[in-house]
């Protein structure tokens, strides 16, 4: 399934993501040589319908076409272009697909084509050599632009905190890019805000920018202005039987109207996330820790028909899209993890 290039089809760059499929014909690979090795590998589209990275990677290409008549790269770039056939679609993958941001090498999908792909562009990869990678995606909620980390060195915290103050650090879901490549190198996933958003755009183009200029990712310690880091802890779920709406409709699960307002706050026990119509139903939410654990009850009790917090948290990734709810999930709870960072402690 895996094409690779070591040149930018002509056109490419003028091709916008829906139409990508008809270009390529498939994921592809593309290596363009630069003044530096080993090259940066940034993935785009791995969810068809999060154009963000392709719309910020070709800018930047343009951009130095324009300017030099050839991308001049300061480092070679190898750019994978992912899940083409749901970005025509205007899809996070297509009915009876995996997530593409599932598939790869660590995680828990049975065997088939496109986990056969994922493993080819690491080993791919892997014989190339990776100076960092980069995984390109926008939210479906309100969210501020953040970065996501799997490893906490200060490598990959240096390359983080270039995009954002706000890091993310995550052991799950597994089957990610970010995760299948950290044995390589320094890699980050950076959330860039909704589809559309020209922020986004110009922020991910800057990071991308920077990281083709860095000779190297600094390995000393992120200074503390630098970074709010938070702990992803627990993973929100509507179970599968249940109907799920919101407000005027009605459904098993009625989810606050407001709820993407809560994204990066640190709400405070009682906060009521959802309504429920049947007492039976128990809280009407699946919450799985990091070891896939049920920890429901730990995090939400029903009063007065509402599903509440039990305790402070903060969630984020929470949206209004009930697809991307059901295809995903409903978001994450966070805990903040600055004593973590390498060089810090409590009472440091």
């Amino acid at each position: 399934m895996l094409q690779e290039l070591d040149e930018l089809p002509a056109g490419l760059l003028a091709t916008d993501s829906r139409d990508l499929a008809r270009a390529l014909g498939g994921p592809t690979l593309i290596h363009l040589t630069g003044g530096r090795q080993p090259p940066l590998f940034v993935s785009v589209l791995l969810h068809g319908n999060e154009t963000v990275g392709w719309d910020a990677v070709r800018a930047l290409l343009r951009e130095r076409i324009a300017r030099f008549g050839e991308p001049r790269l300061p480092r070679s770039l190898s750019l994978f272009i992912g899940n083409v056939a749901a970005a025509a679609q205007g899809l996070r993958h297509l009915p009876g697909q995996p997530d593409y941001n599932r598939i790869w090498p660590g995680g828990e999908l049975p065997q088939c084509a496109e986990t056969q792909l994922a493993a080819t562009v690491l080993e791919r990869m892997t014989r190339r050599g990776v100076f960092a990678g980069i995984d390109l995606h926008n939210n479906t909620g309100a969210n501020p632009h953040y970065a996501c980390v799997d490893r906490l060195d200060s490598r990959s915290l240096q390359l983080a905190t270039l995009f954002a103050r706000t890091v993310v650090y995550f052991t799950g879901p597994t089957g990610v890019q970010s995760l299948a490549f950290a044995d390589l190198c320094p890699t980050v996933t950076l959330e860039c805000g909704k589809v559309g958003e020209a922020a986004g755009v110009v922020r991910a183009r800057g990071l991308v920018d920077a990281a083709l200029h860095l000779a190297a990712i600094a390995d000393h310690p992120v200074a503390p202005q630098d970074i709010d880091l938070f702990h992803t802890v627990a993973r929100m779920l509507v179970p599968p039987g249940l109907s799920l709406a919101f407000p005027p409709s009605e459904a098993d699960l009625v989810l606050d109207p407001d709820l993407e307002r809560f994204n990066f706050r640190e709400l405070p026990r009682g906060t009521a996330f959802a309504r429920l119509r049947d007492p039976s139903l128990g809280i009407g939410l699946q919450v799985l820790d990091e070891g896939g654990r049920d920890v429901a009850s730990r995090f939400f009790h029903r009063e007065d028909g509402e599903v509440r917090l039990r305790r402070p948290a903060m969630p984020a990734m929470l949206t209004h899209d009930l697809t991307i709810i059901r295809q995903d999930c409903l978001g994450y709870l966070l805990e903040r993890y600055n004593d973590q960072v390498p060089g810090r402690g409590a009472g440091l």
